[in-house]
């Protein structure tokens, strides 16, 4: 997931802080702690306490479902003004780039990156190396038009009434997605990367938090729901996961960004099985 990051939020982390109890940093300094997410994930442009995200990083894990849902509320928010206006497939477009573009496409470069080097049949050191190319090639390429493909399909296929619902899961599905896989795969790289700013020895434990909330906000929903979240969030976490420890011995920041977009899509689909969605 290559974003730009200055060197003092990425170098400020001492290693005092690397041990500090990212579940308590994140509950003793809620607000920081969920700017220093929102920074990383998404474009808004907030600039307070920015120098200190370097300490944040690790405890901002626990907001990433949240701010998954900031994010899927701000796009349903607008696509909610085209909806009866233009038709779904356009409304569906709008909604596929709006979650993009408000994420920076970060995931999206995950994407191309993480298939560029897991489809690329080299041996695992120069898959890393190619993930790291900032040249995109034709796996890349050919992944992002078959996912978003997948999602416009997906969402064109659901009623105008329900359609916002489903925005608004997806992002806190893929972001949920990122914390689960990064408690099972251990970081890929021997040297630093951005995925690294936010493993601790806490992420475990995160996401154990993460996932509950995020389970208990579906129930809250309905119990289909319920059930389609937790089976189409953990088809892509298991699966990405067990492909990525074959091949490159672990996670990195773009295998990260692949999930996430990966489960949104799983997400998207198995929302159109559900009665009284499709």
């Amino acid at each position: 997931m290559p974003k730009p990051i200055s060197k003092m939020a990425a170098g400020s982390t001492g290693e005092s802080d690397q041990l500090e109890n990212s579940i308590m940093l994140a509950l003793s300094h809620p607000l920081a702690t969920f700017l220093a997410g929102i920074r990383f994930l998404s474009i808004i442009p907030i600039s307070w306490n920015q120098d200190r995200d370097g300490r944040f990083f690790r405890a901002s894990l626990i907001w990433f479902p949240v701010i998954g849902l900031l994010i899927g509320g701000v796009t349903a928010t607008l696509v909610s003004f085209f909806i009866g206006i233009l038709p779904g497939s356009v409304s569906a477009f709008f909604a596929i780039v709006l979650l993009a573009g408000i994420s920076g496409c970060l995931h999206l470069d995950g994407v191309a990156d993480s298939f560029d080097g897991l489809l690329s049949s080299r041996p695992r050191t120069r898959a890393l190396e190619i993930m790291r190319d900032s040249h995109i090639g034709a796996m890349g390429v050919i992944a992002i038009v078959f996912l978003l493909l997948g999602k416009f399909a997906a969402l064109s296929s659901l009623s105008t009434e329900n359609i916002l619902q489903v925005i608004i899961l997806m992002p806190m599905a893929g972001r949920t997605a990122i914390v689960l896989t990064m408690s099972i795969l251990p970081y890929a790289r021997q040297e630093d990367g951005l995925g690294m700013l936010f493993y601790s020895s806490e992420t475990r434990k995160v996401a154990v938090v993460v996932t509950a909330c995020v389970l208990m906000v579906s129930a809250l929903i309905s119990i289909y729901s319920l059930i389609l979240m937790i089976v189409t969030i953990m088809l892509p976490v298991t699966f990405f996961a067990f492909w990525c420890h074959k091949k490159l011995g672990g996670a990195t920041g773009d295998t990260l960004g692949a999930v996430c977009e990966l489960t949104e899509l799983s997400v998207a689909v198995g929302f159109c099985l559900l009665p009284g969605l499709g």
